[in-house]
């Protein structure tokens, strides 16, 4: 019996219809369009607004265009996985919600939060049920409301992120195409650089913490690029030498939108070409989670069956890593 591959079958997307700009944000905060674009190429994000709406109305959106683009029963879903920094609520788990909301009455769900690598982490997660033959369908969905842990009075932060979600169909495939391979790495020591300080069991949520935006990301920016270009340089070219290719063999990198610096010198540090690196960072911003799955969205039309796709990302935690995979129709 061939092997069984977990293969990408189809992918929905959603951005909110809100387009937050430059020049709007230069009325928030001391900043400008040419200072936002030249350090992270950014040019405008999308921002979810509405009373009572969190990552899984993105979710539920993402994933029923999904459903409808690869004709597939909601019942027939066996597994759902959310990575998200944004839930909802603590509990219950966000997956869960989109889950109900959509009639997938018989799959089991769950949350991944590994920051800006949790769709890697979940992708990854997912495709191991599939290849043991345990399920059949799994979808797995990068939704994040990063608009609603961005204070808009720091101009570090709040030019960087936005609200997104993007889901994936997995299911088994006997041809050779799909999930290859994947290198994940993670280190508790880059909690000191980017973090959310309250909110947790360590630092409950209080008036002082509050009164403190201690709810909102902190980064300090240096550390975290320097980090994010090594790790996901250094992860690409673990994936490449364990399975004896050169970036030659690959048609298309797909990193996370973290900043348009980063992703070049990652492109650079691992000799891609930027013609061969998926960017729409300019559009979107970092929107966490879902970066690299609305990244394969936008570019489905072009990929090919059989292409050679290194999905790469880094995160807080820190988090990092990247994924061999080839694609499986188009």
């Amino acid at each position: 019996m061939s092997k069984i591959h977990a293969a990408i079958t189809g992918v929905g997307g959603y951005v909110p219809a809100y387009r937050l700009t430059n020049q709007e944000l230069e009325t928030m905060v001391d900043t400008n369009d040419e200072w936002i674009q030249s350090r992270t190429g950014i040019k405008e994000r999308r921002i979810l607004k509405g009373e009572g709406l969190g990552s899984s109305f993105m979710g539920v959106k993402a994933v029923a265009e999904l459903l409808t683009k690869t004709n597939t029963d909601p019942k027939e879903v066996e597994l759902v996985i959310c990575a998200t920094v944004t839930p909802d609520y603590t509990f219950p788990d966000t997956a869960n919600l989109i889950a109900h909301q959509l009639g997938m009455t018989n799959a089991f769900t769950y949350d991944l939060a590994a920051a800006c690598s949790g769709f890697l982490f979940a992708l990854t997660t997912g495709a191991k049920f599939i290849e043991s033959g345990t399920y059949k369908k799994v979808i797995v969905v990068g939704a994040d409301k990063m608009s609603s842990i961005v204070d808009y009075t720091d101009r570090s932060t709040c030019i960087i992120f936005g609200d997104g979600s993007g889901a994936v169909l997995l299911e088994p495939n006997h041809e050779g195409v799909g999930f290859q391979d994947s290198v994940l790495k993670s280190d508790g020591a880059g909690l000191e650089n980017l973090n959310i300080k309250s909110g947790g069991s360590v630092r409950p949520p209080s008036h002082e913490t509050v009164d403190r935006k201690e709810h909102f990301i902190y980064q300090n920016g240096r550390p975290v690029f320097k980090a994010a270009v090594t790790g996901m340089a250094g992860a690409m070219n673990a994936v490449l030498e364990r399975n004896q290719l050169t970036v030659e063999d690959i048609t298309w990198v797909v990193p996370h939108q973290a900043n348009i610096r980063i992703i070049e010198a990652v492109a650079d540090m691992a000799n891609v070409p930027m013609e061969r690196v998926m960017v729409n960072i300019q559009k979107y911003g970092n929107t966490t989670a879902a970066t690299i799955p609305l990244c394969l969205w936008e570019w489905e039309s072009q990929l090919k069956k059989g292409d050679k796709l290194l999905l790469t990302a880094f995160g807080g935690g820190y988090t990092w890593g990247a994924i061999y995979l080839t694609w499986a129709y188009g």
